[in-house]
């Protein structure tokens, strides 16, 4: 079970003074408390999961989202149902099928799970398996806000490179932020480095249908975060494009697959089409564990379909329910919609891919393959 524990922000140094992500242990046993952005920005609410099941609606639902904070919430999912003595295999399953196109969650899921395998045959402990598996998703944690600062720098040197002079003017889609890593986030980050720099003109800020998490969440990190930015509907980029008012396009991503192809947020392939005939950089930020080589192509990519009524209904906080998905509707009763979370951009598409480990440019099988081993020469040293 979940409940939920309004609490108010303040201050500008964060974009909310409430974790997204935060592991507790009250006297009544282990919770692993959420920040509900389903809920933001009209308010801050925490969501509290007991066990996997909740944390596996909380991931359907989008309360928590973004494809390193999956990966963190998969791990921490793991070591609550071993904390509380729950099937963990059962709940390992539960937890990767929750969202099928963000590897990352699946990668937490799997590491704490291993962990927690691992010590239980070392000791037959479940108690021991328990602690190892929160360690590692700790550990996971810790090293995600780590590999963001680190994004972050290699993104701002890449601009610079790219882009001499200043005065940026960055074109984002979804949402990158803190809200969806264990440090200031993938994307974003780097467009935050840049307003800290001095070198930001403008962020152009996506909306991002149907879930509007561009406007709900990415212009609440930019707001707390003073940047300079602007909202658009999705459908203006191009016109934005045809102005000459974009020098670079910004995003995350879900999964990378081998050859380089990404997965993000619906609406990222239009922008690198536009992006393309424009001349203008398209970049895509990412941690390493985003980048899946036994993917081997974005044709493999299996890509999530959502609910119909996230696009014949308006979801909104604060606003009165009258749809049968819980919105306000705004097409015809018994509508058919078409919703894939996601669209595949192909490798020749992207200018550059930045890791924490540095920069793929130009995108290439061999490029990311050699980045990954990097990462792995590092990790083992």
């Amino acid at each position: 079970m979940a409940d939920q524990q309004a609490r108010t922000s303040s201050g500008d140094k964060r974009p909310t003074d409430i974790p997204a992500i935060r592991w507790e242990e009250p006297p009544e046993g282990p919770v692993l408390a959420l920040l509900d952005q389903t809920r933001l920005p009209a308010e801050e609410v925490e969501l509290v999961c007991t066990d996997a099941a909740a944390l596996v609606e909380a991931i359907r639902s989008l309360a928590v989202r973004g494809a390193p904070l999956l990966g963190i919430a998969g791990a921490y999912g793991v070591a609550l149902a071993a904390a509380r003595g729950f099937d963990v295999a059962e709940a390992a399953r539960a937890l990767e099928g929750a969202r099928p196109t963000a590897v990352n969650l699946a990668v937490g899921v799997r590491r704490a799970e291993s962990a927690y395998h691992a010590e239980l045959a070392r000791t037959g402990d479940p108690t021991a398996g328990a602690v190892a598996a929160l360690a590692a998703a700790r550990a996971l944690h810790q090293e995600d806000a780590e590999a963001s600062a680190r994004m972050a720098a290699h993104g701002l040197a890449l601009l610079d490179e790219l882009l001499p002079g200043g005065g940026h003017r960055i074109l984002t889609h979804c949402n990158t932020g803190a809200l969806v890593s264990g440090g200031e986030g993938t994307a974003f980050a780097v467009a935050l480095a840049t307003h800290r720099a001095g070198r930001l003109r403008r962020l152009w800020v996506d909306e991002t249908r149907p879930l509007l998490q561009g406007a709900r969440l990415t212009a609440y990190e930019a707001a707390r975060s003073g940047m300079a930015y602007s909202l658009l509907t999705d459908n203006a980029a191009g016109s934005l494009f045809a102005a000459g008012e974009v020098d670079a396009v910004l995003i995350g991503a879900d999964r990378i697959a081998a050859d380089g192809s990404v997965a993000n947020k619906v609406g990222s392939y239009p922008l690198a089409v536009l992006a393309r005939y424009h001349h203008v950089p398209f970049i895509v930020v990412a941690p390493l564990t985003t980048v899946d080589l036994d993917t081997p192509d974005g044709a493999s990519i299996e890509v999530e379909q959502r609910p119909g009524f996230e696009v014949t209904e308006v979801m909104a906080p604060q606003v009165p329910v009258a749809g049968p998905g819980g919105g306000v509707p705004v097409a015809p009763l018994g509508t058919q919609a078409y919703n894939p979370a996601f669209d595949v951009t192909p490798p020749e598409l992207v200018t550059a891919i930045v890791t924490e480990e540095g920069a793929a440019s130009p995108v290439t099988a061999e490029s990311l393959a050699e980045l990954c081993a990097t990462s792995r020469r590092v990790t083992a040293t």
